[in-house]
């Protein structure tokens, strides 16, 4: 059985390669040079969970450990060089960012419970670590960021964090309970892109 720490860590380094990817994939529409392109996948990948670990007063992942620091880097570096020789759709960063998405929220979830947070806390840091990495990364991107305009996103991931607390505390182990909720954030995001799914847009009655 996979120690929950050596699950966390892993789910973590997935989910790190996978926002950088996504950082330079989307960083790739603009006109950036390379260390641009590095910026936004570093501050795509590193992000959420620096913002979770503040929040939890906990010293911060990839200072405390450099792996995520360097796995960043190395996914960032061959996203920009494939990138560079294979002609890639516009919106293809989408479906790193997804996967990317169900990964942080799973870690970030799984990190706040293993500090004993309430559970409600808990699935709001992995919203976070979901989705800040890419909000910072649109905005660096200058574009409006898709928690805020897009297909469900956030409430994807919190719909994750969700079902992860209470599988939790259905006592299911620790790697399924990892798998069910990284595949519902997956499945509602996936599901959003491809249907539109999205929540009312707020509108003022004149």
């Amino acid at each position: 059985m996979i120690a929950i720490d050596t699950l966390i860590y892993s789910i973590g380094l997935a989910g790190v390669a996978a926002q950088a990817a996504a950082g330079v994939l989307e960083a790739g529409r603009k006109p950036f040079d390379m260390f641009g392109m590095v910026v936004v996948a570093l501050a795509a990948a590193l992000g959420g969970g620096s913002l979770r670990d503040l929040l939890l007063d906990r010293k911060v992942f990839w200072i405390a450990d450099q792996s995520y620091l360097i796995t960043a880097l190395a996914a960032g570096v061959a996203a920009f060089a494939l990138a560079r020789v294979v002609r890639l759709p516009a919106r293809l960063f989408l479906l790193p960012d997804a996967v990317g998405l169900a990964l942080f929220t799973v870690s970030g979830t799984q990190a706040a419970l293993a500090l004993d947070a309430p559970w409600l806390v808990a699935s709001l840091m992995g919203v976070v670590t979901g989705v800040f990495g890419g909000i910072v990364r649109d905005v660096l991107c200058n574009e409006v960021p898709l928690v805020f305009t897009g297909e469900l996103y956030a409430t994807a991931s919190w719909a994750g964090a969700l079902l992860l607390v209470a599988l939790g505390t259905l006592e299911v182990s620790h790697g399924w309970a990892a798998l069910l909720a990284g595949a519902l954030v997956l499945l509602i995001r996936l599901g959003a892109m491809r249907f539109g799914w999205r929540l009312p847009v707020f509108s003022a009655r004149l």
